[in-house]
């Protein structure tokens, strides 16, 4: 009754009497808390209105729809790769999306301006392909753009690296003719990831060095995502300055970014619990209920080592037979793929089982971006209102994996 009882405390409001079902149906979970949801948003809004540019939420990187109603509080729109996105953004924002995708479907095309009220395209062929079905389209204007690769990036991992030689992603500054396409009045510029504000300032310099003869034949100009604004260390300021500065070269452009961690960003966690433990060769492994490839992949993928709360975050080689009795361990996932693991960390005091384990900074590119590999079911979906009052938005049953696959 103990782990129940721990529950009971963690969670204000309920009664030990809900907690065998909580336990069932609401654990392992993320946790989204609304009050540091809305200091990102109010953060957001704030850069927006005094840098007179229009901020949208890119849902490739957070797309829990049942929390649009508090996101409508602050920003208009949203950004969309996909048609699925864009019908979530008419359907349940409540609003036409900004859409680009690498390749866009001819059969798809009419439905996805049917969502849009901008469209981008990676490449002038696409748009040439397609142009017929836009011109054809009458339910309401759609902007359209393409996307420009400035061949410039700060982004050192490469797997995230739009502007890598060779990238698939957008038009080349020597591919442009010197009259723009009719009909094209944007243009969409991604290159960001996790990004400072001096990064840009500096892409801006090469964007604007290959590209600026265009810029005058445009009505707006979108600087994609990557812009992380509500991290501790971001210098708001200097971001507004950019973009105020940007302004007043090109008054007649309107400003878009669409960053998507930064909505999101430290807002809240992944609660696991501890399943096993095993060791091979001194090295202690606390296997989860959750797994790193299924439900936290950009670990593996960046890959970064995130923070467990109460653990201190040690180098990956330091789980060894030689840190016996100091409580260091590596934590591996359920799923049956080896690399499965993560870290090592360090625990005050030895791990046990059934013990939780909160891995912090959970809610961006988790959810999104999560598999049901070897059947494994998706943590559920927790939000925790402003009064301290929780409400499960989503559970995951069986019939969610096998109707995947029918």
């Amino acid at each position: 009754m103990s782990r129940h009882i721990a529950l009971a405390r963690l969670i204000p409001n309920i009664q030990l009497s809900d907690i065998k079902h909580f336990v069932t149906h609401v654990r392992p979970y993320y946790l989204l808390q609304e009050s540091l949801l809305r200091r990102n948003l109010e953060l957001i809004k704030y850069v927006a209105d005094a840098a007179d540019v229009e901020i949208i939420l890119a849902f490739k990187a957070f797309a829990l729809w049942r929390t649009f109603s508090i996101f409508r509080q602050y920003i208009r729109h949203t950004t969309a790769s996909s048609l699925c996105e864009a019908r979530l953004s008419l359907e349940e924002f409540g609003s036409l999306a900004h859409t680009y995708s690498p390749a866009y479907e001819e059969d798809e095309m009419h439905e996805i301006l049917h969502c849009s009220g901008h469209v981008t395209f990676n490449s002038l062929s696409q748009y040439e392909h397609l142009r017929p079905v836009c011109e054809s389209f009458s339910e309401h204007p759609v902007s359209y753009g393409l996307r420009i690769n400035p061949e410039y990036s700060e982004i050192e991992t490469e797997l995230y690296n739009p502007c890598a030689p060779g990238s698939r992603f957008g038009v080349l500054a020597e591919q442009l003719p010197e009259q723009l396409p009719q009909g094209i009045e944007g243009f969409h510029c991604h290159c960001h990831c996790e990004s400072p504000a001096s990064a840009l300032q500096h892409t801006l310099e090469h964007l604007e060095a290959k590209f600026g003869r265009w810029l005058p034949q445009l009505k707006w100009l979108n600087l994609g995502g990557g812009h992380l604004m509500t991290r501790k260390d971001y210098d708001v300021e200097h971001l507004i300055n950019i973009l105020k500065g940007l302004h007043r070269r090109y008054p007649h452009l309107r400003i878009i970014l669409e960053p998507g961690s930064a909505f999101a960003w430290q807002t809240g966690s992944l609660v696991a619990e501890v399943v096993d433990i095993v060791e091979n060769h001194g090295i202690r492994t606390a296997i989860l209920n959750v797994s790193f490839t299924c439900h936290m992949p950009d670990c593996l993928e960046m890959p970064y080592q995130p923070e467990v709360r109460g653990a201190e975050s040690l180098p990956f080689d330091a789980a060894s037979g030689s840190a016996q009795g100091q409580n260091i361990y590596r934590l591996g996932g359920n799923s049956c793929l080896s690399g499965d693991y993560m870290g090592c960390w360090r625990f005050p005091e030895p791990l046990r089982i059934g013990q939780q384990i909160v891995f912090e900074d959970m809610i961006h590119y988790t959810t999104v971006k999560t598999t049901m590999f070897n059947g494994i079911m998706h943590p559920s979906i927790v939000l925790e209102h402003t009064d301290g009052s929780r409400e499960t938005l989503r559970t995951f049953t069986y019939e969610d994996y096998r109707d995947r696959m029918d």
